[in-house]
C-alpha cells in the first residue's frame, strides 16, 4: 500500500520526489516548446488568430495538449512532441487543402452562411439548427452598434461563428423591436392603447389601432410584444 498523502507537505508540492535542479529542465523544456509552437502557428499562416473554424479548434486542442506535457513531465520525451507538431501541421495543411477545393467537404465541416434577420424581421426557424439563442444574437448586434432591429437590412451567422451586419441608410430606418436590454424588459402581452409594437420573437412589427387585448403576432403566433422604437 501507498503511504498516506501528508496535507501541506511543501516538499512535495512543490518539487515532489524530484531534484530542484530538475526545475532548469522544466525551464529549457517551457522554452523549447514555446519556440516549436511559435514556429507551428507561424507556419499553419493567420488562419488561427481569428474566430475559431473546425479546423483551428482542433489545431490548437492538439498543440496545446502536445506542448503542455513535455514542458514539465520527465519522462515525456520532447522529441516525441515534436513529430506531434509536425504531423499534426500536416493534417491541418491537408485538411484545409481539401476544403478550400471540395464544396461539399467544406459544407460539411464548416456549415453554411445562414441569414438570422432580413429587414427588421428574426429568421428564428434557423435557430435551433445552428445552437443560437436570441440573446446571443441581440449582445451581437449590440456589438455592431445596433439599437433596433428596424436598423438591420441583413445580419447572417457566418460558418466561423461571426455575425456580419448591414445596416439600413440612415433615412431608410424603419419601426423596430428594441434589442437594448432594459427596453426589451417593458415586454406586454395585452395591447391597451394604440401604437406601432414589435414582436419579441422575431421582431415583426405591427400597428395597432385601437386596443386590442391579447394579440398573436401574425408571423410567429407568439403573444409578448414591446413598444417598437420609432
Amino acid at each position: 500500500m501507498s503511504e498516506p498523502v501528508q496535507p501541506f507537505d511543501w516538499g512535495r508540492m512543490f518539487i515532489h520526489d524530484l531534484p530542484w535542479t530538475y526545475l532548469g529542465e522544466v525551464a529549457f523544456r517551457t522554452a523549447f516548446m514555446f519556440i516549436i509552437l511559435l514556429t507551428a502557428l507561424t507556419v499553419s499562416g493567420k488562419r488561427e488568430v481569428r474566430q475559431l473554424s473546425i479546423y483551428e479548434l482542433v489545431l490548437v486542442i492538439g498543440l496545446g495538449s502536445a506542448a503542455g506535457d513535455p514542458m514539465f513531465y520527465d519522462d515525456v520525451p520532447m522529441a516525441s512532441a515534436v513529430v506531434v507538431f509536425i504531423v499534426m501541421m500536416s493534417c491541418y495543411k491537408l485538411a484545409t487543402y481539401i476544403s478550400d477545393r471540395n464544396k461539399t467537404v467544406r459544407k460539411v465541416l464548416e456549415g453554411k452562411a445562414v441569414y438570422v434577420v432580413e429587414n427588421g424581421c428574426i429568421f428564428t426557424e434557423n435557430f435551433d439548427r445552428e445552437d443560437l439563442s436570441l440573446e446571443e444574437l441581440f449582445s451581437d448586434l449590440r456589438v455592431a452598434g445596433v439599437e433596433h432591429l428596424g436598423q438591420v437590412r441583413v445580419a447572417i451567422l457566418e460558418h466561423n461563428g461571426q455575425l456580419s451586419v448591414f445596416q439600413f441608410e440612415p433615412d431608410e430606418v424603419k419601426a423596430g423591436l428594441p434589442i437594448l436590454p432594459n427596453e426589451l424588459k417593458k415586454d406586454i402581452e395585452q395591447i391597451e392603447e394604440p401604437g406601432k409594437y414589435a414582436c419579441c420573437n422575431c421582431g415583426y412589427v405591427e400597428s395597432f389601432t385601437a386596443t386590442v387585448g391579447l394579440q398573436n403576432c401574425r408571423r410567429c403566433n407568439q403573444t409578448k410584444w414591446v413598444k417598437a422604437v420609432q
